[in-house]
Formats: structure tokens, sequence, C-alpha cells
């Protein structure tokens, strides 16, 4: 592995020099970078490809603004068949709007504008158009989309391999520098322990580096119970502390980009894990499921399911897959974020006070 990794250093170093280059650009004007004042923007991303917690953050927002704020959310729609602006609806696939926007969709229901386009700046002038009233827009994975620029940009980066210790592509995960860092006004460490002591809390923030305008927060993950996927025929939620203490045998599907914490989370409380893995994005066959059928089917312990990521539920429910999913105990976990000692109270003062900084949101109360 180190030999592959030194044999892709010279195309790393070129992809850097690429990004750089048009990160410059941007930085002195040459290329258009366009601002939208009437409305706050939030943008959260990252340096790294994929696997840092967007979707759940951006929920996290969501749940924040929510109460107090007529939101919407713009992605790109990484995976959609489908091209241009379009507004989720219910019953479409991720085929349509991929998966980040088909779980806006479901967990927040018509409360939120869910829409998706590869171009961001034509997408938020579509929003301000036909969404009206719209408070704030919520831009998922922006952060090296440089033609429109948030007015508060989110960085996330993960606990495990965070940005200062990693490559570029192909050596490595990073999409751009690690200087690229500096334009976030806020920092998250994502992925962090339950127990996560000062002293890593100090260490971390040192090498981060950041500058002074930088905000630094860390969160952590929380898990749900195991919720029925839709389709599946007879099942009921699970308690997942029933699930650790009767000596399961949990079968985990994903397809996403990092599936590292959900498996450190499952290893010790279950009888025994069996990771089936895809990658990032996948979008699930028959074949796929049959497959897994057969796995499920040959264990002998008759205490067994079958869980995925809320992520890849998404992209399970697909009319010719129904058949299959019914046949199957299958589960997925929902999760949220929290954060660490007093960053929660922080950081939804900080989004607030941003949000409150424009015009069209100052009448609004006070929470």
């Amino acid at each position: 592995m180190k030999f592959l990794r030194l044999l892709a250093f010279p195309f790393a170093l070129i992809y850097g020099l690429i990004t750089m280059i048009r990160n410059k650009m941007f930085d002195l004007g040459l290329f258009p970078v366009t601002e939208f004042k009437e409305v706050p923007l939030v943008g959260v991303g990252n340096l790294t490809v994929g696997g840092t917690g967007k979707t759940p953050h951006v929920e996290y927002i969501v749940k924040v603004l929510g109460g107090q704020y007529k939101l919407a959310t713009l992605s790109r729609g990484y995976g959609r068949k489908t091209s241009g602006f379009l507004v989720a609806e219910e019953g479409m696939t991720t085929l349509q709007i991929g998966d980040e926007p088909k779980q806006f969709r479901h967990r927040f229901s018509k409360d939120v504008t869910v829409a998706v386009d590869g171009n961001r700046v034509r997408g938020v002038k579509k929003l301000l158009a036909i969404a009206n009233g719209t408070q704030v827009i919520l831009l998922d994975d922006v952060f090296q989309h440089r033609r429109i620029k948030p007015g508060l940009q989110i960085l996330l980066t993960d606990y495990s391999q965070l940005y200062y210790q990693d490559q570029m592509m192909p050596t490595g995960n990073l999409r751009e520098f690690k200087s690229g860092a500096k334009r976030a006004d806020v920092i998250i460490v994502t992925k962090t322990p339950d127990m996560f002591s000062p002293l890593e809390r100090k260490r971390i923030m040192k090498d981060l580096q950041a500058e002074a305008y930088q905000k630094i927060f860390f969160s952590t993950i929380r898990y749900g119970n195991f919720i029925p996927l839709r389709g599946s025929v007879g099942l009921e939620e699970v308690q997942r502390n029933d699930c650790f203490a009767g000596g399961f045998t949990v079968f985990l599907m994903t397809g996403i980009a990092n599936a590292h914490a959900l498996e450190y989370y499952l290893k010790d409380k279950v009888k025994e894990l069996i990771p089936y893995k895809f990658r990032d994005h996948h979008e699930f066959s028959a074949s796929d499921l049959l497959r897994l059928q057969e796995l499920f089917t040959a264990c002998t312990n008759p205490n067994k399911i079958i869980l995925t990521t809320e992520k890849d539920a998404m992209r399970l429910e697909k009319p010719e897959l129904r058949e299959y999913i019914g046949a199957l105990p299958l589960y997925y976990v929902p999760i949220e974020i929290a954060f660490h000692d007093h960053d929660q109270e922080e950081f939804d003062k900080l989004l607030f006070q941003y949000v409150r900084s424009h015009a069209i949101n100052r009448r609004v109360s006070q929470s």
C-alpha cells in the first residue's frame, strides 16, 4: 500500500497544483464569485472526499433554525440521473435527486424546501424565485464550489483522519491543499469519541492552527433505535439495547464513504458483526440483495438482523427492490450529532447571530 501511495505521489502533486491555481484565480477575482446579500447562506463541506458527516450536520442546523425560519437546502444531488434544478417531491428516488436530498426530504417532509442543482448560483436564484419567504438556505457539500460564497462557511474534518494529517488525492483523500481550510469561518471536528478529554481537545486545536477569525467545535455521533426499512413486511422498531443484550449477529450493509465509526460502535456490542460493503453512493441491485439473503440464511444464529445506514436506506427504496426487501429483516440506524461541553450553546448562538444579521430576519423573535 505504501509503495502504491509513493507511485501516486506525482499525480497527487499535479492535482494539488491544479486546485491551488484554480483557488488562486478565485482569490484574485479572475474567476467570478457570487454573493447573496439578501438571504443568509450557510455552507457545509469538507476538504476530503466524503465521510465527515455532512448530512447529519446539515440536519442538525435544520433542527436548530427550523422552528423560527423558513429553510431550504441545496445539494448537487450526487449520483442522480437527472440534470439541472429540481425540487425534491414525495416518491422521488435517489436516481432523480440523490441520496442526501432524499434523506432531507424524508426527515423534514414539507417543512423544508429540498432542491438539487450542480450550479449552486443558479440553484439559489431558482429557490429565491419559487420558495417565497425563504429566510435561510443551507448549501450541502459546497466548500470547493467557489463560484458561490456562503456568508457562513462550515468545514468538517473527521477525528479519525484530520485534514492536516491527510494527503492530496490519489495519495490521500484531500480534494485540495490543507491551506484551503483558511476559507472556513467554522471548523467542526466530527465523530469524536464520547469520552473526549480536555487535553486531546487542546492538542487538536493547536494542531489545526486555526486563524483568529475561525471558531472550532467538536461533535460526536448519537445512534438511534433500529427502524424497519419502508417496504419490509411485519417489522417493528428494534430497541438497540435489546439487540446488544440478545447475542445478535448483525449483517451491516453499507455503501457510504466511511463506515468505520458505525462498525466501531457495533463490534463490541453484538455477538457477531458481518460487514457487507459497497462503494460510496452505490445503487443497490436485486443481485446485491439476493447475495445478502444467501449469507443471512446461512447464518445459524437465530438472533440475527440486517442493518444499514439511513443514507443507504434511501437508495434501497426503489420499486424494483420491494419484493426483495420484503423478504429480509432489514433495518436502518438513524444518527444525530451532539456537541461536547459547551460547544452546542456556542455553535447555536453563532448560527442565530449570523442569520439575524440579515435584514429579512431581524424581526424574528430572539430564541
